[in-house]
């Protein structure tokens, strides 16, 4: 059956890469006792905001309607307000692999992408693990679109939406400062 309008607006290019930035934290605890799943999914909102001040707005949790875990997330990438849908594809222990196709609003107008957010541990030794946050972001037909109607090509969107992600990864300590919340709630688990 062919696609509807919007359902071909929706689709996500896999083939092309928006951003792509990955982050890794040592933390100081045995891998039995991390829950990446159940950190991710009852992350309170302040935590949340501390990972990426003041970039990071608001964070909470619900459920898709079949049931899937999903965490909300609005943050501000550059100039754009993103508003995420993370619906968990993954969710382990150690390892949740999170998929969204993200509302963006920028001053020129609205579009989607999809933001696939992974999160893993490992262990390093008995007392510690590394942590690793990876955040990729693919562009769909609707974002392709809504670039071409502001006059610019796919080449120079994806420069600058790679280079504000890292950035905020980076210079905002975001996979540091999830390490240390994780840390502070296995601090008070014991």
């Amino acid at each position: 059956m062919p696609k509807t309008a919007s359902e071909a607006a929706l689709e996500v290019l896999t083939d092309l890469l928006l951003s792509n930035s990955s982050y890794s934290h040592t933390i100081h605890a045995p891998l039995e006792k991390i829950d990446v799943a159940s950190w991710v999914f009852s992350l309170p909102e302040a935590e949340y905001q501390r990972c990426a001040p003041p970039d990071h707005i608001a964070a909470g949790s619900t459920t898709t309607d079949d049931g899937r875990p999903m965490s909300i997330n609005v943050e501000m990438i550059g100039t754009s307000l993103m508003i995420q849908h993370y619906v968990g594809e993954i969710v382990e222990r150690h390892h949740c692999r999170l998929v969204s196709v993200s509302d963006g609003f920028t001053p020129a107008g609205r579009s989607k992408v999809q933001v696939v957010w992974d999160l893993s541990v490992r262990p390093i030794d008995s007392e510690t693990c590394e942590y690793t946050n990876s955040v990729t972001a693919h562009p769909t037909n609707l974002f392709l679109a809504f670039v071409e109607e502001q006059g610019m090509s796919f080449v120079r969107c994806e420069h600058r939406t790679c280079r504000a992600g890292k950035r905020l990864m980076r210079s905002q300590g975001w996979g540091r400062a999830q390490g240390r919340g994780m840390l502070r709630r296995l601090a008070r688990a014991r």
